[in-house]
């Protein structure tokens, strides 16, 4: 991936390179996910740095697990006020990789019944008795 050079990049080549709409890059910053300032060219551009799209994939990232907008807001809020705060930013991560956990586990275990259901019908197939796997009736 390019480095943003210190002029930085527009906000189209923003949402090119970490993957979001522009729309969602403007909702970003409105919601207060942002926690820098963007650059503004001498028209009112948006101009992004680097250090705007490495927080943009984070914040990308955590929404990819489910973190509410409100919680990003609460971490983004976090690390603006700088240091002091780095046990309620660990707290709060810690709880949402707890709730990712809970997920994960909630799906393995869907996914070990989907494993068994396709193993019961390769099966049938392969033996030629899919015919007499339940279905119901009325």
């Amino acid at each position: 991936m390019l480095e943003v050079n210190e002029r930085g990049i527009s906000i189209s080549e923003a949402a090119e390179r970490t993957g979001v709409s522009v729309h969602t890059l403007r909702y970003y910053e409105r919601a207060g996910l942002v926690v820098t300032t963007v650059d503004r060219t001498a028209g009112g551009r948006r101009r992004y740095r680097q250090i705007d799209l490495d927080w943009i994939k984070i914040c990308t990232r955590f929404r990819a697990t489910g973190m509410p907008i409100r919680t990003i807001r609460q971490y983004a809020e976090l690390v603006t006020a700088g240091r002091g705060n780095e046990k309620d930013r660990l707290e709060l991560l810690e709880t949402h990789r707890a709730e990712i956990l809970t997920q994960l586990a909630q799906l393995t275990e869907s996914l070990d019944l989907i494993d068994h259901k396709i193993d019961v019908y390769r099966g049938r197939l392969q033996a030629g008795t899919a015919d007499h796997l339940w279905a119901p009736h009325e």
